[in-house]
């Protein structure tokens, strides 16, 4: 076998695969940074984050799960969906006109959040009860229960049990 022309010495390919191995690390790491993310919460509005796991037992079944952020109140807000490895997945704002997500360079209008969230999810999710769960009161919405027995832990779940399909909704929120 014929050695590559450069390859020659040991050490020149010990220097070569060294060199290698600094790149590929260097190249994880930055694929491993966080973005700023720089959430503005409306003026009296909130702010959480965490993760959170959205299952539908529709034919076939539908689950979403990963981190995210959210602003605002029920009128006005923003949720940012990220992955594991803390980068943006969707971007979704909303006001009391419309509502709308940001997915890469794709940007999607729908005129209530509950018609977006029934497009991304798979189901629409009671956002009003949403934010007093978050604060830990358990307003009752019609076909959704919550459990916030771990709410002190930074625990919420909720089920819905009509309108089928059946759903769920796990919050793990991340503590200051």
């Amino acid at each position: 076998m014929t050695p590559v022309t450069g390859l020659r010495t040991p050490l020149t390919r010990r220097r070569l695969c060294t060199m290698f191995a600094a790149g590929t690390a260097l190249a994880l790491l930055e694929g491993c940074a966080t973005p700023q993310r720089q959430l503005t919460p409306p003026a009296g509005a909130g702010y959480w984050s965490g993760r959170m796991s959205v299952q539908v037992q529709s034919a076939p079944p539908q689950s979403t799960s990963g981190s995210f952020e959210l602003s605002g109140n029920p009128q006005q807000g923003e949720l940012v969906l990220l992955n594991p490895l803390g980068n943006i997945v969707a971007r979704v704002h909303w006001s009391a006109e419309q509502a709308s997500v940001t997915q890469g360079n794709t940007v999607r209008e729908k005129a209530s959040l509950d018609e977006l969230t029934e497009e991304l999810l798979g189901t629409s999710l009671p956002i009003a009860a949403l934010f007093d769960w978050l604060q830990g009161r358990n307003t009752l919405t019609q076909g959704w229960q919550a459990d916030l027995d771990a709410f002190n832990d930074g625990k919420i779940t909720a089920q819905r049990t009509s309108p089928l399909p059946e759903a769920s909704l796990r919050i793990v929120l991340e503590r200051p």
